[in-house]
């Protein structure tokens, strides 16, 4: 009996310092989630009011001080990512005009107010030439803005898509649209909470396009403060699946527009993209010739191959973007 009740005492302490281990570390867990979500609203209610983001270069602004490339981020990109992918082209951009990127609020994509903080940009800075840069999703928006701006009397001069789908249809995965965008237009928002299994999912689904390692990466971004809203992300989805590009094909005066893709696309489709963008476009579009092979991954991704990426948009400049002899623009709108 003594045997007996010693191993049950052992057990009920043994019990009670396991429920204590776990209580601690459920504790510390939850601490750590709910320090993360706080965080994460701060930060995103500063990020409310969508942003034009400088990319400094002293170089760049001494010879082309009224001269800017856009850059339009693409699909659930963060500020800092879009920073990151605007600096990686940075060595070939800087050869025509200052840089900047357009960060787009986290309270959702609205096309109205990023024409019209594209309009106080160029106004407070005078500006003389405009190029814009459309990162994916980004040429969608670019070419809107474009046409917006140019009713405005600003023109744009060259619009470089990189992969950008010309419609929804150009997307592979159809499925993102569904569930969505519907609960997106029902009213339905994405609650911050379960951004990170949502992402993690969505970037397990698309693995071929990515390896292992940038999963994690890009999963662990998006789990970040600093990653888009839930709610950026459904009103872009939102965005591309109504998006039309036959409305903009009379309202871009002569701005230039080039397509550059990968066949190996596993987000975009690149042919009907490249097609989509010609035929919609045929005044505008100059060039649907610049491929980025080798680019790992395939889909817009001069942040991972800044040496692919920097060689199209330097051949693209040489053809399309003329320097005046003082080094910038001296041409106002």
């Amino acid at each position: 009996m003594k045997d007996d009740d010693g191993r049950v005492l052992q057990r009920a302490q043994a019990f009670r310092e396991s429920s204590r281990r776990s209580f601690l570390m459920g504790s510390a867990a939850a601490a750590v989630v709910t320090a993360d979500l706080a965080f994460t609203r701060i930060i995103q209610s500063q990020r409310e009011q969508t942003r034009i983001l400088p990319l400094d270069d002293d170089a760049a602004r001494a010879r082309f001080p009224n001269d800017r490339w856009v850059l339009f981020p693409g699909y659930k990109t963060s500020w800092e990512e879009g920073l990151w992918i605007l600096n990686s082209l940075r060595p070939v951009l800087s050869r025509r005009a200052q840089m900047a990127v357009m960060g787009y609020s986290n309270r959702g994509l609205d096309i109205n107010n990023v024409v019209a903080t594209m309009n106080r940009y160029v106004e407070n800075f005078r500006l003389e030439k405009l190029y814009f840069y459309g990162h994916s999703f980004g040429g969608m928006v670019a070419v809107e803005v474009a046409a917006r701006l140019r009713d405005r009397g600003i023109p744009v001069e060259l619009i470089l898509l990189d992969s950008s789908p010309s419609s929804r249809y150009d997307v592979r995965d159809q499925r993102m649209f569904d569930g969505v965008v519907l609960l997106y237009e029902a009213g339905v928002r994405v609650p911050i909470s379960v951004r990170g299994t949502y992402e993690l999912g969505e970037r397990i689904v698309h693995k071929n396009e990515r390896t292992w390692s940038q999963i994690v990466d890009q999963t662990l971004e998006q789990l970040s403060p600093l990653a888009p809203s839930s709610e950026l992300i459904q009103s872009e989805s939102s965005y591309i699946y109504h998006f039309d590009v036959t409305r903009f094909r009379l309202s871009l005066g002569d701005t230039k527009v080039v397509f550059a893709g990968n066949p190996d696309d596993g987000v975009v489709d690149y042919a009907t993209a490249r097609a989509g963008w010609a035929q919609a476009l045929p005044d505008n579009v100059v060039s649907v010739d610049h491929v980025t092979e080798g680019a790992l991954p395939a889909h817009a991704s001069p942040q991972w191959n800044p040496g692919i990426y920097q060689g199209i948009v330097s051949a693209v400049q040489r053809e399309y973007i003329r320097v005046s002899r003082g080094g910038g623009s001296k041409r106002p709108f």
